[in-house]
C-alpha cells in the first residue's frame, strides 16, 4: 500500500466548510483507490456528517494541560499506528498541531491547507504556523483563493516557496424542486418572501444584521441552517426586536440535506465579515439561488465568472444600503435571473476534478516511484 494511504486531519467534527471540503476529497480520492482515513481532535456537533474511516479522538473539546497533551498523544499513536504515506492538515490548529505530529510519528509528506482568513487566525497560532512552514514541518502549503494566496504571499520566502493556489472544487447542491416543497420538508412557512444562509453561528457569520432588517420588512423572513456559539445571542437579538417568528432555525444539515435548503429560499445573504474562499455562497450561486454577499474582495473574486458577477455586492454594515439590495434582488426577476444564470456556471470555474488532482499530485509528488509523479500546479 505503499504511496495509497492518506490521512485528513481536521481541529473538529462539523458539518462546515473545510469539513465538506477534506469529505469531498477523501472520497474522490478513495474512488482512485486511495486508503483514506479522516481524524478530528474532537466533536463539535452532535449531527455531523462523518465520512467513511472517521475518527474522533475526543467527544468535547480538551480542558487543560493534561487533556491537551492526551489528545497530542493520542494523535501520535494513531498515525504511528496507520503510516499514512501523506497527511493533509486542515484549519490553523489542525496544521499547527497536526503537522509536527505527524512529523515526529515520522511522516514524510505533510500538507497544510489554509482555509482561514488571516485576520481570524490568533496571532500566536498564525506566528507557529509561519515558522512550521519556514522550517520544514511542512512540505506544501495550499490556500483555496487568490485573495488568500497574496496574504500568505507575504510570509519568509522559505515559505512562499512552498505556497500553493487551489482553488475549492465543490459538490452540485442543486435539487430540482418547487420552493413550496422544499419548504415543507423542512417545515418553514411556503409561501413568504424566504431569505436564508448556510453558516456556523459564530460572530464573525455577521447574521445579526440580517435579523436587523427584519423589523422594518413584516413580510420577510429569514433562516439560517448552521450551528454554533453564536445561537443564544442571535436569539435574543430576533426577541428584542421582535421577530422571532419569522426567524427560523433549522439546524445543522447533513450535506445532502443542503440542497433542499437552498431549494426552498428566495434569495441567500452572505454576510460574513471575513473569509478565506466563501463556499456556502458559492454553493447556493451554483445552486442558481440569487445570491447578495458583503462586499469583501475575496467574495468578489470568487462569486465571478466570464459573464460578470454571480452575485449583488453591498456593505452590509450600512443597513439601509443592505435591505434594498436584499428588496433588489427579492422584487426585480430579471436581475435575480441574470445573477442565478452567471451563478450556475461556477461549477465551470471550480471543478472538483480539478482540486482532486492536485491533491494527488502532492501525494505522488513523494511517492517511493518517481515515473508516477505528477507535477505541481503553478500560480497563474
Amino acid at each position: 500500500m505503499s504511496g495509497r494511504r492518506v490521512l485528513f486531519i481536521q481541529t473538529q467534527a462539523e458539518n462546515a466548510g473545510a469539513q465538506e471540503v477534506s469529505r469531498l476529497i477523501g472520497d474522490q480520492l478513495t474512488k482512485r483507490g486511495y486508503d483514506v482515513q479522516h481524524l478530528f481532535f474532537y466533536r463539535k456537533s452532535d449531527d455531523f456528517f462523518a465520512p467513511p474511516n472517521t475518527t474522533i479522538l475526543c467527544e468535547i473539546r480538551p480542558a487543560g494541560l493534561l487533556a491537551f497533551f492526551a489528545l497530542l498523544m493520542a494523535l501520535f499513536k494513531f498515525i504511528r499506528k496507520n503510516q499514512p504515506t501523506c497527511v493533509f492538515c486542515f484549519q490553523h490548529f489542525g496544521n499547527v498541531l497536526g503537522a509536527p505530529i505527524a512529523r515526529l510519528a515520522g511522516c514524510r509528506n505533510i500538507v497544510a491547507n489554509q482555509v482561514t482568513a488571516v485576520n481570524l487566525i490568533n496571532p500566536a497560532v498564525a506566528f507557529m504556523d509561519k515558522v512550521f512552514g519556514s522550517f520544514g514541518v511542512y512540505d506544501h502549503v495550499t490556500a483555496n483563493s487568490k485573495a488568500l494566496y497574496d496574504d500568505y504571499a507575504t510570509f519568509p520566502s522559505r515559505y512562499v516557496k512552498k505556497l500553493f493556489l487551489v482553488p475549492q472544487g465543490f459538490e452540485d447542491k442543486t435539487q430540482l424542486l418547487e420552493k413550496t416543497t422544499a419548504r415543507r420538508q423542512l417545515d418553514l412557512p411556503p409561501t413568504v418572501s424566504l431569505i436564508g444562509c448556510t453558516a456556523r453561528l459564530n460572530p464573525a457569520k455577521q447574521l445579526d444584521k440580517v435579523i436587523a432588517l427584519l423589523p422594518s420588512k413584516p413580510d420577510w423572513h429569514f433562516t439560517i441552517a448552521g450551528q454554533g456559539p453564536d445561537y443564544g445571542r442571535l436569539i435574543e437579538i430576533a426577541e428584542t426586536l421582535n421577530v422571532r417568528s419569522r426567524v427560523h432555525f433549522v439546524g445543522e444539515l447533513a450535506p445532502d440535506k443542503v440542497g433542499l435548503f437552498l431549494a426552498g429560499l428566495d434569495v441567500f445573504v452572505f454576510p460574513s465579515a471575513a473569509e478565506s474562499f466563501g463556499l456556502a455562497a458559492i454553493e447556493a450561486a451554483q445552486a442558481g439561488v440569487p445570491v447578495v454577499s458583503n462586499t469583501l474582495p475575496v467574495l468578489r473574486e470568487v462569486l465571478r465568472t466570464k459573464e460578470g458577477a454571480c452575485a449583488a455586492f453591498v456593505d452590509v454594515t450600512d443597513q439601509n444600503a443592505f435591505s434594498r439590495q436584499v428588496e433588489e434582488t427579492l422584487c426585480n426577476r430579471p436581475f435575480a435571473s441574470l445573477l442565478s444564470k452567471r451563478g450556475r456556471q461556477l461549477k465551470e470555474k471550480y471543478s472538483l476534478e480539478t482540486m482532486v488532482d492536485t491533491y494527488e499530485a502532492f501525494i505522488l509528488k513523494h511517492d517511493q516511484h518517481p515515473s508516477t509523479n505528477s507535477e505541481l500546479p503553478t500560480l497563474q
